[in-house]
């Protein structure tokens, strides 16, 4: 283009009177550019050519479809059309629940960010919704599934081994759907996720005091064990924990400290223990038995 440039002053400084020539022509070329970028005849822009068949389309047209999609697990169509249905409608009702069941579809393709992000866009649009409880609902989904690769949802593996910081969050956006909405269709199932995360999340803590007691490291284990008593009562993990504090305060010659944990796992957890006060003694999962038979720390 500079060189054509450079052709055109050139000429121009020889001969001035080619100027209206020229600029004739530039005139033609610009408007030629504009007719084929209107026409969709622009080969850099070749795009509104594959919109043609969505020009006539109406926002129940566009769901429906966007639907079809989507049950029919075509996620990355489903969102394609789901982005054009709120573009084009955004203030019809199709559009409002557009936005939600994109976040689904995103949720199904693996990707979290984009769900999340989907979500709380929802919520923040349509805090009074009759489905927002659902919202919340998945965004416990998203956050707790977050974490899990290809392996975790195919093969028994243990998820307590996994960073707990997904589970967490996962936790937080299913207790809030419970206190939000406690008459909502979801907050059982919420309620059962909730009691799993919090043995999930003791029992993490149980790996990390196990990972302790083969380091010597007595104080940090029993520290640990400390805390899964404080904050995940009646979990699966507490006697694990009072046995695991037994033995670092036995290794620390701390008898006296050692002496209460045998007792209060005696009281709870004894042979004279009451039944009804007994939460069930945790049992290794098939993936923690092969990590305890092959040596490997968990």
């Amino acid at each position: 283009m500079r060189l054509f440039s450079t052709m055109i002053n050139a000429r121009l400084i020889n001969c001035p009177k080619l100027l209206p020539v020229l600029m004739l022509c530039m005139g033609i070329l610009l408007s030629s550019c504009t007719l084929m970028s209107l026409f969709g005849l622009d080969s850099e822009r070749g795009s509104s050519a594959s919109d043609d068949e969505y020009v006539n389309w109406s926002a129940q047209q566009f769901y429906k479809e966007a639907k079809n999609e989507l049950t029919e697990g075509n996620y990355d169509k489903a969102v394609k059309l789901y982005e054009k249905l709120e573009a084009r409608y955004p203030f019809d009702r199709y559009s409002t629940q557009a936005q939600l069941e994109v976040a689904y579809a995103y949720y199904k393709k693996n990707e979290p960010d984009s769900a999340l992000a989907a979500i709380d866009r929802f919520i923040k649009l349509n805090p009074t919704h009759e489905k927002v409880d659902y919202a919340y609902y998945l965004r416990g989904l998203v956050n707790y599934n977050k974490g899990r690769s290809f392996v975790d949802r195919f093969l028994p593996t243990d998820t307590s081994q996994r960073d707990p910081g997904s589970a967490r969050e996962g936790m937080r956006d299913f207790e809030e759907l419970i206190n939000k909405f406690p008459n909502s269709k979801y907050t059982e199932d919420a309620k059962k996720r909730v009691n799993a995360m919090r043995n999930n999340l003791a029992m993490y803590e149980i790996n990390v005091a196990d990972f302790y007691m083969r380091r010597r490291a007595y104080v940090a284990a029993a520290k640990r064990c400390n805390g899964v008593l404080e904050k995940y009562p009646r979990t699966q993990a507490i006697p694990k924990a009072l046995k695991i504090m037994e033995e670092a305060y036995r290794k620390l010659e701390l008898d006296d400290l050692a002496n209460d944990a045998a007792r209060v796992y005696a009281l709870n957890y004894g042979e004279d223990a009451n039944p009804e006060t007994i939460a069930d003694e945790y049992q290794p999962t098939p993936a923690e038995k092969v990590w305890d038979f092959i040596g490997l720390d968990r």
